[in-house]
């Protein structure tokens, strides 16, 4: 397993909404099945993940918010007539298991022992509410060693139906009300979801670079070409990548420097429109393999350090 989950258990973290205040994202998303991809989502599945520290012992309840299509906040397509299926899991293979850690829902992705699941359609008692699953013992979790904690897993998947169902999530101490879970963190592979609507509004999500890193390549769905997408690292400042088109990829690679590895970076995606739009982004380190974004950046949002390079005239001596 990555160095990343090592140096987790050393960083107090605290990403308990998902989109995090880190991220500046309104909402992830989810298309049915029947949905045309230019509308945003290239698979109708979204994974996500929850570290609770070992040391945490209190029950837990994943909440969900706005869980049905519907509501003003969703994407409607003509009838709403869209199902999306939630299901949590724990226990062995949650994570570990590598189909959990693809961007593409194939193979064992649902690993793990299922320990809840709820299908919503057009239900507008859940129209901007929350919904609890739960309670959870954190020890159900998958057990991780590199952490010091247990691994929980959600899986938003699009069901029958064209429209977009938009949510968010709370990793939660109580059922009723958002409580947070002192260090606990949430990441993903592959991140669905409604960017801002404002112009100039930036998104920003947080790959971890792990010590191994050489390369690392982004890639992102259906931008539509509304504005930039920009690396910024402890060492790259507004380092550029490519940018996708309707219902297309933007692919670019960008190399690692030796400064990089074991902190953040920070991908930003900068809109010049003002418009509804909903993408797709993963990236790939060197071996192809998906890197994760944490919702709550491991060691804080990187900050570019600056080289000043100063060359002092020494007078000669008389």
């Amino acid at each position: 397993m990555s160095s990343v989950f090592v140096l987790l258990s050393a960083v107090q973290v605290g990403a308990q909404m998902v989109p995090s205040s880190f991220e500046q994202i309104d909402y992830l998303v989810t298309f049915g099945t029947e949905s045309h991809t230019a509308w945003g989502d290239d698979d109708n599945s979204q994974v996500f993940f929850f570290v609770i520290p070992s040391s945490f012992t209190k029950p837990i309840y994943i909440r969900v918010f706005d869980p049905s299509t519907g509501s003003n906040i969703d994407e409607r397509n003509g009838e709403w007539n869209t199902r999306t299926n939630f299901s949590v899991y724990s226990g062995a293979g949650t994570h570990s298991e590598p189909d959990s850690r693809k961007t593409d829902p194939v193979g064992n992705y649902r690993s793990g022992h299922l320990l809840a699941s709820k299908t919503f359609s057009n239900e507008p008692k859940y129209d901007n509410r929350w919904y609890s699953f739960g309670p959870f013992n954190p020890q159900e979790g998958e057990k991780s060693e590199e952490v010091n904690g247990h691994v929980f897993k959600i899986i938003a998947e699009g069901l029958l139906g064209d429209d977009g169902n938009l949510y968010k999530y709370f990793l939660s101490t109580q059922p009723d009300v958002n409580r947070e879970v002192e260090g606990a963190n949430a990441f993903t592979y592959e991140y669905s979801f409604r960017l801002p609507e404002a112009i100039h509004s930036v998104a920003h999500l947080y790959p971890f670079i792990d010590k191994d890193m050489i390369s690392l390549t982004q890639h992102n769905f259906d931008f539509d070409k509304e504005g930039t997408v920009l690396l910024y690292s402890v060492t790259k400042n507004r380092h550029k990548a490519e940018v996708s088109g309707n219902n297309t990829w933007g692919t670019s690679k960008h190399y690692i420097e030796e400064g990089e590895r074991n902190t953040s970076m920070d991908l930003q995606i900068v809109k010049n429109k003002t418009s509804r739009n909903d993408m797709v982004c993963f990236l790939t380190n060197q071996y192809a393999e998906a890197v994760a974004f944490f919702s709550s950046p491991i060691g804080g949002p990187p900050k570019f350090k600056y080289k000043v390079n100063v060359k002092y005239k020494t007078e000669s001596a008389k």
